[in-house]
Formats: C-alpha cells, structure tokens, sequence
C-alpha cells in the first residue's frame, strides 16, 4: 500500500515561524505533527530533521561577528530546542516520539547512535536527530543526508514552502519552470542551491532519492508515501 516504508523527513526552521519573524508557531507545528502522524499510522518508519534557522543560523551569525564555530554551535542548539518542541506536540498527539542529540546532552535527549535510532524505529517510536552533525561548517541538510543513509532511509523527503525544484527562485521569478524530476547532477550543475553539495553528494553516492515539496500543503506527506506524484524527485 505504501511506497516507501522508511523516510527522513527533513524540516526547515524557518518554516516553523509561520508567518511570526521569529521562534516557533504551535499552529504550524502541530499540523506539521498532525501530517506525520498519518503516515506512520500507516505503519511508515519516520526520522526527522529540523533546522534551526527560525532560532539563530551560524553562517548567518558568523557574518555578524560571531566566531563561525561557535556560532555553528548556536545554529545546533537551536535544533535541538525545536526538536523537543516537536516532540512534545508529537507525544501530546497519543505519538511516541524520540530525540536523539549529535552531542551529549543527557537528560535533554539521548546520545545518538545509528544503531540505537535504528532500534528505535523498529519499536516504532518516530525519532527525531537534532543537533546537526556534531560538527561545526555543516548543514542540516547534510545531517539528514548523513542520518538518511545511517537508518537506511529509502528516501529523503525535504519538506519546504514551495512545490518543488524550480530552475530560479520562484518566489522571485514567477516565469521560473518547475521540474517534475531531476538528477542530482543537474541540480548540482544548474546551481539550484535545493540543499548543500555536500548533502546532494552524499545522496548521489548512495543512491538515495530526495522528493522536495510543499509541506505547508496539507496532504501532500501522506500522498508521497502512497505513492503519489508530489514536488519534484531528484535522483540519478
């Protein structure tokens, strides 16, 4: 019935402000909650990333004054903070839900381990990887690419405010066209900047396919995994 039976859903932190200029909006984050609890209703295995930028976002930082390691630290926290946001909606929806941290932050969140997140999606508990990578001068589109390929994802679904890949920002050029698919090489070489190189690569070695979309449209998660033609695949 289903087409994919494990996915990393990759959110951005901006799109947890809603239309607020800062923080988290409940509404946003409860339907965004709402959504992945329909799917793993249908028996999906969900991991989850969650930027930070709706908190504070290290290069930006780094442009700033701040030190660019220190301030890629920030950037971690503040995953991490909207990682346990998400996880309270999520367990006050009746779902079980897991935050695990790239650092040691007990009690806040458990120490990952691709073994442990792997054992704790198989328990059926949604898991939740917050605090990027560990290390500072990387995305989190690189951590969900990395954590993707460690729970042997079968996809990369990257929730975003717009419907796909386009060939110019969208939101600045009305007349820019809408890919249904793409390669990883096209996006690389058209520089469409959807993620970070170094996150396009890691999915290009291992053959892991990523569908960007629309998740602010309701639906659109639970059409995706039934198999629906939603955004824009990027594969080889």
């Amino acid at each position: 019935m289903v087409k994919y039976k494990r996915i990393l859903l990759k959110l951005s932190g901006e799109s947890l402000m809603g239309s607020q200029k800062y923080g988290i909006d409940t509404n946003i984050l409860m339907e965004y909650a709402k959504q992945i609890k329909e799917v793993v209703s249908l028996g999906v295995e969900v991991g989850i990333v969650i930027g930070g930028g709706n908190i504070f976002r290290g290069l930006a930082g780094s442009r700033k004054g701040y030190d660019r390691v220190r301030g890629d630290q920030m950037g971690m926290m503040a995953t991490v903070i909207n990682s346990l946001a998400m996880q309270s909606v999520m367990e006050n929806l009746g779902m079980k839900a897991r935050v695990m941290t790239a650092i040691g932050m007990e009690p806040i969140g458990e120490l990952y381990s691709s073994e442990k997140g792997l054992q704790s999606l198989l328990s059926g508990e949604t898991v939740i990887f917050s605090g990027g990578t560990g290390n500072p001068f990387f995305t989190t589109d690189t951590a969900a690419s990395l954590r993707a390929v460690e729970i042997k994802a079968e996809a990369l679904l990257k929730g975003t405010r717009v419907d796909g890949v386009y060939s110019a920002d969208p939101e600045k050029h009305p007349d820019a066209i809408r890919f249904n698919s793409i390669s990883y090489n096209e996006v690389i070489n058209k520089e469409l900047h959807v993620m970070d190189l170094t996150a396009f690569t890691m999915c290009r070695e291992n053959d892991l396919p990523v569908i960007v979309f629309n998740m602010n449209k309701k639906g659109n998660l639970k059409k995706i995994i039934l198999g629906e033609k939603v955004g824009t695949l990027v594969k080889k």
